[in-house]
């Protein structure tokens, strides 16, 4: 393992809501960061380097820490990384005590402070993140037969690719683009993954419901899933703990079949809330709650794990194929 050093001398904590307090060494950008980063800048192709245009987490914590990468690809350390994006990050903290803590616990809100400094308790679930994720104008990739538009609630770009990749034309539009522009560019319509709290995200949902009733194929991915399970009158609630990591389980419950998937998401879809017309697709196999869903007569999809990974196992990158056949 390499050994941590002296990024920056300045000691640093993180302290969580419940009063518990770890100590460390300050890394990244030292000063406080207040607000969400936003950058849009990428060329006519989805990078296959990075899912994202920027960092979008707001602040990070390892146990250790370098200052020469030695990977052959490596263009900066992490440290100079974080300092260029503004993000705070802490190093020398027991993760493995930290993560025992939060899951004996539930997950809750944190603080890193830097030195002497304060910094204010900041709720993410109180504000629409998603805005701040999204592109704020269309763009477009690749050529093929099937218009593919890509609503944009902070996509990977994994998902932009997987269309690019299997011949389509991919629009990828804002949050909150018109569903009369939408239906008019597109053949099937994806909802991107995304941060934050569902509940925030009304303007979308408005816009779905919009393309639900002029009959456009849908599938949600992630933050999609649950917003396309609001926008057919299902509810979303918070998980006490979330599903993170690409080892998540579930069970295909029309054919089942099971399947290992990538999965970051803190919010879900509450079963008994969904409609009569529409099925649990997927159930996790460790807490038994909703992991997709399908409309009966209609191709209208939902998936709250990452069918393209990126990184994680592939075991559904089927779906993406099974979704432009649907709506050929």
């Amino acid at each position: 393992m390499a050994k941590s050093q002296s990024i920056a001398r300045k000691t640093a904590e993180l302290m969580l809501e419940d009063g518990a307090v770890f100590q460390g060494i300050a890394f990244g950008h030292v000063q406080p960061s207040y607000g969400v980063t936003k950058a849009e800048s990428y060329a006519v192709y989805p990078k296959r380097m990075y899912e994202s245009d920027t960092i979008h987490i707001r602040g990070l914590i390892v146990s250790s820490a370098i200052d020469h990468p030695s990977h052959y690809l490596s263009t900066q350390s992490l440290d100079r990384w974080l300092q260029k994006e503004k993000i705070p990050g802490v190093y020398g903290i027991d993760t493995r005590a930290l993560t025992q803590h939060l899951r004996e616990r539930g997950t809750m809100l944190g603080r890193i402070q830097v030195g002497s400094q304060s910094v204010d308790w900041y709720d993410p679930d109180k504000e629409n993140l998603v805005a701040h994720a999204s592109c704020t104008r269309p763009r477009r990739f690749g050529k093929g037969k099937h218009r593919i538009v890509v609503i944009d609630c902070g996509v990977k770009h994994g998902i932009l690719r997987a269309f690019v990749d299997r011949s389509c034309r991919v629009m990828q539009v804002p949050w909150d683009f018109p569903a009369d522009r939408i239906f008019h560019e597109a053949d099937g319509v994806i909802i991107s993954n995304g941060p934050g709290n569902p509940a925030l995200v009304d303007r979308t949902v408005v816009e779905l419901r919009r393309l639900i009733s002029r009959r456009m194929p849908l599938w949600g991915i992630c933050m999609g899933h649950q917003l396309l399970a609001r926008a057919l009158g299902a509810k979303t609630y918070k998980l006490p703990y979330g599903h993170r990591g690409n080892n998540q389980p579930v069970i295909n419950e029309l054919t089942g079949k099971s399947s290992i998937t990538s999965q970051n998401h803190g919010f879900a879809v509450q079963e008994k809330s969904l409609p009569r017309n529409v099925s649990v697709w997927f159930r996790n196999l460790n807490d038994g709650t909703v992991e997709g869903f399908k409309h009966l007569s209609r191709p209208l999809w939902g998936v709250q794990f990452h069918p393209e990974a990126s990184p994680g196992p592939l075991d559904t990158n089927g779906l993406f194929d099974q979704f432009l056949r649907s709506i050929r």
